[in-house]
């Protein structure tokens, strides 16, 4: 799996989420639980990974959805 955003915006994680399911690209977010549990400290942020093969896909609709800022360095 590969790291594409690691965020403490829960809003930008769910965005981000939501263009890559719509695509039918298998993406997880990791970390949600301890990001709530930790509270708005912001120690710790959701992590969006999608499987290696669909990495350069998943950047290209993320970067098409103005989130080229916010990826990841590969």
């Amino acid at each position: 799996m590969i790291v594409l955003i690691s965020a403490n915006d829960p809003v930008l994680i769910g965005f981000a989420r939501s263009v890559l399911e719509a695509a039918e690209i298998p993406v997880l977010v990791a970390d949600t639980h301890m990001s709530v549990m930790e509270g708005s400290i912001g120690a710790f942020g959701q992590r969006l990974m999608v499987p290696g093969d669909w990495a350069p896909q998943a950047r290209r609709l993320l970067t098409d959805a103005g989130l080229a800022h916010e990826l990841r360095d590969p």
